[in-house]
């Protein structure tokens, strides 16, 4: 068990740091901070600024009750929304933009995210209730940070632990498993913390009883991690992984389309990430579609690039122009980018390769070619409406392809007539 570390307290660690000087927020800590109660910034915003990295959302744990976060709030002219009132949450607007602040707490019963909780005033309690020691560091309005739970240490060794006993902080919330690998690939080198993991794997069959939507919302934000290939690999390696998804994964292609990633300077994409690591036919998509609750349009995506990877699969030289051209006329933009890439990580050459960078060029920048023919077009030349035409249609456009897409007018008006006539 990681016993609690003694307090330490820093002064001044962040006090030139953005996140204190960013001025909605000070409005908010203006409002609520002294005549007998504190407010400091808590979580992810102070472990991220510590790393100078941005957060997307700043939290706040204060002293106050949830009626006093009210009042002062809205005494100073901000607009406050009850959000989790019952657990002692109240979001404050400040120029359309949120920012929750949370009454401090104390567990009195735990089972699972529905703990009974009681207000308090003690940081160092609320600390302690929290699951990863890096999670555990609060920042008043001075820039001093406190540390109760020894986060600063673990931050500095970029070590991800549990606080306090691993297997009690999982049973509390089974998602802490997808979390400890989720934060060991953001923040973490090396190998996963040994407590943690040996808790993951013994809890493991909790994970049964959480939510998809909950899963998939933290399996996305696992995929763009730092060390993401590294965190599903461990996953995959313990059969955490394949209850996720019901299925395999394949963690080394991940790992290769990272690199890939990487050396063309494009930002990662969460859900072609999730298909290097677990598509290769179509089945898969709905298959991961009921497992993580996707989106359609997650979904939808999934299902094209594996219906165009099928003509790729074991390809160590892309295709040639004249083939790419054709293959972007049938999948479409992006589903053809997206396979190639899966491709592409699929080969042994899935990095410093010049004819696949060239290839990537070509779809991405070339125009997508379009039919240039209709039914309305084979009406005129006298065939009548029905399935005939869509069955026409097919032909044409098949032989369209063969002739090399052609534009004249002549060449269409022969293709026209010619399949008109059949």
């Amino acid at each position: 068990m990681n016993a609690p570390a003694s307090a330490r307290v820093v002064d001044g660690l962040l006090a030139k740091s953005s996140l204190l000087h960013e001025l909605k927020l000070r409005r908010v800590i203006s409002a609520l901070d002294g005549d007998g109660e504190e407010i400091r910034i808590v979580g992810g915003a102070v472990r991220n600024a510590l790393m100078h990295e941005e957060s997307a959302d700043v939290d706040l744990a204060t002293t106050a009750l949830p009626a006093v976060v009210q009042a002062r709030a809205e005494k100073a002219g901000l607009r406050t929304i009850p959000t989790g009132i019952e657990h002692g949450t109240i979001t404050v607007i400040v120029e359309g933009a949120p920012f929750e602040v949370t009454t401090l707490r104390e567990d009195v019963d735990t089972f699972g995210r529905h703990a009974k909780v009681a207000f308090g005033r003690d940081f160092a309690a609320d600390a302690r209730r929290r699951d990863f020691t890096v999670n555990a560091l609060s920042v008043d309005s001075t820039g001093r940070i406190y540390d109760y739970c020894g986060g600063l240490d673990d931050l500095e060794a970029r070590r991800v632990r549990f606080i306090g006993d691993a297997g009690l902080r999982i049973r509390e919330d089974y998602l802490r498993i997808l979390r400890l690998f989720r934060f060991h690939a953001a923040y973490g080198d090396g190998d996963i913390d040994k407590e943690a993991m040996h808790a993951a794997i013994e809890n493991r069959g909790g994970l049964a009883m959480l939510s998809r939507e909950r899963i998939r919302a933290e399996m996305l934000k696992l995929l763009v991690a730092r060390r993401a290939s590294y965190s599903v690999e461990v996953m995959s390696d313990c059969g955490i992984l394949q209850a996720l998804v019901a299925g395999i994964g394949i963690p080394a292609r991940l790992k290769r389309l990272k690199a890939i990633e990487t050396e063309r300077s494009a930002p990662p994409d969460a859900v072609l990430r999730l298909a290097a690591l677990c598509v290769l036919v179509e089945d898969d998509a709905a298959r991961l579609r009921d497992m993580l609750r996707l989106a359609n349009a997650e979904e939808a995506r999934l299902a094209s690039a594996a219906r165009a990877l099928v003509e790729l699969h074991g390809r160590e030289e892309p295709p040639l122009p004249n083939d790419l051209y054709r293959f972007l006329f049938l999948h479409g933009r992006r589903a053809a980018l997206d396979a190639l890439l899966l491709a592409q990580a699929e080969s042994r050459a899935a990095t410093g390769d010049a004819k696949w960078a060239s290839a990537y060029a070509f779809l991405r920048d070339t125009p997508e070619p379009r039919l240039p023919f209709s039914g309305g077009d084979l009406m005129r030349r006298g065939l009548q409406p029905g399935p005939a035409i869509g069955e026409t249609l097919k032909r044409l456009q098949a032989a369209w392809i063969r002739a090399g897409f052609p534009r004249e007018p002549d060449v269409l008006a022969r293709l026209l007539d010619e399949a008109a006539q059949r």
